[in-house]
């Protein structure tokens, strides 16, 4: 396996151009796809998830071109792909996966869709079962309730809501919020529990919007796509650099001296951003720009507890961040760590252990006593889990070298994360 041998270090400086947040590139692809019309997409991410997408897209018979740096070109198939009959591979990219089954299952063709070992451990059910409502003919191809999926031509009746669990993945109820307009019916969604990751289905909203769908939102407990909705190209979008991501260097800014990310600002559409206002909280000193968010070293790193359910991605950070705090710190309302790339809450208490904190788990929570001294050389696994790897990649400025077991899985999103990071660090 390869190995990453990160150096002890004390300071971190300097500035970093984010790379398009994941969210936004995978749905904008997929808007675009669906849409009539020609889309623009700069400064789409470039990485494993997207790659996966493209692919998908391509082997469905959407016109793509990579026409400049970061920049696709994407002919809108008008909701009809002009391929009906398709394996697709997916790896272990949930932001495509869950979409693509949705608009797959409205779409009326005949399709298998699967990917790697981990993303066949991912749950889908509640997404499978809330499309067969509205018509859609799907059978599971290995265990009940995850991929591989085949799907063929649904019977459509929207005529009755239809109902979604919203506590297990926010990808479920943006993949049918996604699909939905493919009917051209009216037809309404109704959440069942408490909606987790409210933020990504914000995000999922207004890029549907810009794409020239509205959704009729009560609350968070149901939404309504009006009769004759259809995308259509705004001929061009910008993707924002991606919050999740930024994450990590705010964090080294707060921990160890001064850094700046480029790309987003405090309006940004992205959920993830309020990880500032939590590094706030824990003492970091954050300053916004319009496309711009510094942090600079705290005076003393706080303990925190929070309900982190508006920061599902970013809260994996603040689990790193506690290691420098006096005292123990709480992150609350992550059940949805358990169904990522890998079971988040059990591989992160396993590897805080490994630099010395003591952690206690729960089923939605984990707390976090960091050590008086964190242990030098410690050897992190990553479970094939980019946020792992960058998380992990933080406990070098505490002074003590650490390994990261197989850094390139960092690919899923950010290729050249740890030559960035390495950047900024002395």
């Amino acid at each position: 396996m390869e190995q990453l041998t990160l150096a002890a270090s004390s300071q971190a400086q300097g500035s970093i151009t984010l790379p398009g947040s994941k969210s936004i590139s995978n749905r904008t692809l997929l808007l675009a796809a669906l849409a009539h019309g020609t889309t623009e997409i700069r400064d789409l991410l470039v990485s494993d998830d997207t790659s996966r997408m493209l692919e998908a897209l391509e082997t469905l018979g959407v016109k793509l071109e990579n026409f400049a740096e970061n920049a696709w070109r994407v002919e809108g198939c008008g909701g009809h792909f002009p391929n009906k009959k398709a394996d697709l591979f997916l790896g272990n990219a949930g932001t495509a996966f869950r979409p693509l089954t949705a608009a797959l299952a409205l779409a009326g063709g005949e399709y298998t869709l699967s990917g790697v070992p981990r993303m066949h451990e991912r749950p889908i059910g509640d997404l499978v079962d809330a499309l067969v409502q509205a018509g859609a003919a799907i059978q599971y191809l290995g265990n009940d309730g995850f991929p591989p999926l085949k799907i063929t031509p649904p019977q459509i009746d929207v005529s009755k809501p239809i109902k979604i669990r919203g506590d297990v993945s926010s990808q479920f109820l943006t993949a049918l919020l996604m699909a939905l307009p493919l009917t051209k019916q009216q037809a309404t969604i109704e959440v069942v529990g408490e909606l987790i990751s409210k933020p990504y289905i914000e995000i999922t909203l207004n890029l549907m919007a810009k794409f020239g769908v509205q959704v009729e939102r009560n609350g968070w407990q149901s939404f309504t796509i009006p009769a004759n909705s259809h995308y259509s190209s705004p001929k061009e979008i910008f993707v924002e650099g991606d919050a999740s991501s930024a994450s990590y260097f705010l964090a080294a800014g707060a921990i160890a001296g001064n850094v700046s990310v480029a790309g987003l600002g405090k309006d940004s559409i992205q959920g993830d951003v309020r990880f500032a206002d939590a590094l706030a909280l824990m003492g970091g000193n954050i300053s916004y720009g319009d496309h711009h968010i510094t942090a600079s070293k705290a005076v003393s790193i706080n303990t925190i507890d929070l309900d982190c359910n508006h920061i599902p991605d970013a809260a994996m950070t603040l689990a790193i961040i506690a290691l420098f705090a006096k005292g123990t710190s709480t992150l609350r309302n992550i059940a949805s760590w358990r169904v990522k790339e890998t079971d988040r809450i059990s591989a992160m208490a396993t590897e805080l252990r490994k630099v010395g904190a003591i952690v206690e788990e729960g089923a939605d929570y984990i707390s976090i006593t960091p050590p008086e001294k964190l242990t030098p050389n410690a050897v992190i696994d990553t479970y094939d889990d980019h946020r792992m790897a960058m998380c992990f990649s933080l406990v070098s400025l505490g002074g003590v070298p650490i390994t990261i077991n197989d850094p390139n899985c960092v690919a899923k999103t950010f290729p050249n994360y740890f030559a960035e990071f390495k950047k900024l660090i002395s």
